[in-house]
């Protein structure tokens, strides 16, 4: 949640009033080891967080203990883990989920035990950390949600105040004491629940609303911000002059691109359907505007237009776009000028954590007038010799602690290397990280001494990612220490591009799980090329089928199809490897996953 470098301290302090009023929800008592457990829909803004999280209260009479779970308003695909331990020192895992935590509600959870501390999303393990640090973590600490907008622009994205009110919904939290091998929930039933919470109104007899700010936090929290309504906690963030679950606010214009096939607005805020795709809401005399499509995200809109070119087109006119509030407040009239960067020639190669050297790019954070660029880190150099083929300049910086690295690229198929060396542990086991490609894990669990060695330079390839949206991403996912990278080159597997139409193969597609291994429940990703019937199977070890599924019609496009392994009927699902199949009349794939108890 707060890094080492911010010294966030989470008590009341005396600072001036600040512009923007945020909210905080906290138990009144204090909590030494448990399941702690909570539903929520998060907000989707740059420049705020949504959090659940325990804290040692008494800070600084006593040590610093604090586990988090953190949604930056900037992602649309990942939750943050994070124990802080005496002398404030963060261990940081940022996970990609398979949703969007801010269009509908989830589950988010951690166990906290003298052994480990285990972080969950919808009932299956995420992630654990044990080790010394976790042996530190032995104070009692108070339950905690709050809504808040941090000064750090590059950790949580750029603070828009156009953006507010912003509102995060909590459906229900629940606490299960820590009672090993005796309880009725939790990794081995060693939990027991003590209490739920379904927010039907404020109980005044275990929580209480905050009334302080900390250094880094660009808000007070006030108890008028935490409101009870329609069987939900609603933690505000607002202007000080408009506090309060109302929204009498349009949405803005935050930013407009010419891109390759039309122009895309995007807008502070989620937009109603039906203004949003009304061509005649958006005017440019010279090139009328033949239809608008409201994006998955809520709140962008592609138009597309006639004799449309991206080097011709300077302006939209927005005429009154309405947000998705129950009031439906309108934009008023805005003049959108867009944005128009220089398209990536291939290959793109970057010198991740450095200026540009021969023909790598220098690094840059992402942006709306970026066309590539990183999200989150922080830029390290040295002065070390690397071995191996590659310029060992290259070598000499790189990202640390990066979440995301994004090109905007035609849609098609994309040859993706890093080049990485470790320049700071000497050991293996001081840090290990993954690494994805839009949907695809191809990085797992790398320690670089172990797997390459100190100062050896080492290099990964997936050698055909697809894209479907413009955006190339890149996901890093820190288990120990953070991850890094020196340098990334992108190649386009040139038959497969073309700018205008979404990637589906030319057969059905089966994926791996996710996650893998996985704990109770997990997602089978299934691309399907027409409208075809397929059924899912899972077998165990001996070849038997332990669950049976029709999925029906699966229309042309990807399909995520959740398994859980507890609710299988009939059948002891026990550790172990598994298989699971998908078929259809032309088709019929194979994978293995790992279920671990």
């Amino acid at each position: 949640m707060k890094r080492t470098l911010l010294a966030l301290i989470c008590c009341a302090v005396l600072l001036p009033a600040k512009t923007y009023k945020g909210a905080e929800y906290r138990s009144k008592e204090s909590f030494t080891y448990g399941r702690f457990e909570v539903r929520l829909k998060s907000t989707y803004r740059d420049g705020m967080l949504t959090s659940f999280f325990t804290y040692n209260d008494d800070y600084p009479a006593t040590e610093w203990n604090e586990i988090d779970i953190e949604i930056l308003g900037r992602y649309r695909d990942v939750v943050q883990f994070n124990p802080i331990t005496p002398g404030q020192l963060n261990h940081v895992s940022h996970c990609r989920v398979p949703f969007d935590p801010a269009a509908d509600f989830h589950d988010y959870g951690f166990e906290w035990t003298p052994d480990y501390i285990a972080w969950f999303v919808d009932g299956v393990e995420m992630h654990r950390q044990t080790g010394a640090h976790i042996a530190q973590m032995n104070l009692p600490q108070k339950i905690m949600m709050n809504i808040w907008p941090p000064v750090y622009s590059g950790w949580v994205g750029l603070w828009d105040e156009n953006a507010l009110p912003a509102f995060t919904y909590y459906d229900w939290v629940r606490y299960s004491s820590y009672t090993p091998d005796s309880g009725n929930v939790g990794t081995g039933n060693s939990f027991t629940v003590q209490w739920k919470d379904e927010f039907t109104e404020w109980d005044t007899t275990r929580w209480q609303k905050a009334t302080h700010t900390f250094n880094g936090n660009n808000c007070d929290f006030i108890p008028a911000n935490a409101v009870f309504k329609d069987g939900y906690l609603i933690l505000c963030l607002t202007k000080q002059d408009a506090v309060g679950y109302t929204d009498n606010t349009g949405p803005f214009v935050k930013h407009a691109r010419a891109e390759e096939n039309g122009v895309m607005i995007r807008f502070t805020e989620e937009l109603d359907s039906v203004s949003a795709q009304t061509p005649s809401t958006y005017i440019n005399s010279a090139y009328p505007v033949t239809a608008a499509v409201l994006q998955d995200d809520g709140q962008s809109v592609l138009l597309t237009m006639t004799n449309y070119h991206r080097d011709s087109v300077a302006n939209v006119i927005v005429n009154n776009v309405k947000d998705r509030s129950a009031a439906r407040n309108p934009s008023g009239v805005k003049n959108a000028v867009l944005i128009k960067s220089a398209p990536l020639t291939f290959p793109v190669k970057v010198n991740c954590g450095g200026g540009a050297l021969n023909d790598f790019l220098p690094d840059q954070e992402w942006g709306p007038a970026a066309e590539y660029g990183r999200m989150d880190g922080a830029l390290y150099s040295n002065t070390a010799t690397s071995s191996g083929p590659a310029d060992p300049q290259l070598f000499r910086s790189e990202a640390n602690g990066i979440v995301k690295y994004r090109f905007r690229v035609p849609n098609g198929t994309y040859s993706v290397t890093l080049l990485m060396a470790e320049n700071f542990f000497t050991q293996q086991g001081k840090r290990n990280f993954s690494v994805s490609a839009e949907e695809s894990l191809f990085i797992s669990k790398l320690d670089l001494v172990r797997d390459a060695g100190y100062r050896v330079q080492h290099s990964r390839t997936i050698s055909a990612v697809p894209v479907k949206d413009g955006v190339l991403d890149i996901h890093f996912m820190a288990e120990i220490d953070n991850a890094v990278v020196n340098a990334i080159i992108v190649t386009p597997v040139v038959a497969s591009i073309n700018s205008r139409t979404p990637y589906v193969p030319e057969r059905p597609v089966l994926g791996q799980n996710f996650p893998n291994p996985f704990n109770g429940r997990t997602l089978i990703p299934v691309t399907a090329v027409q409208d075809e019937a397929m059924t899912l199977r899972i077998f165990d070890a001996l070849g038997r089928i332990i669950h049976e599924q029709t999925l029906g019609h699966l229309t042309r496009g990807e399909h995520m199809i959740p398994w859980d392994s507890r609710t299988a009927s009939g059948h002891s699902v026990a550790t172990g490897l598994y298989m699971y199949s998908v078929e259809g009349k032309t088709f019929r794939s194979m994978k293995k996953m790992l279920l671990v108890r």
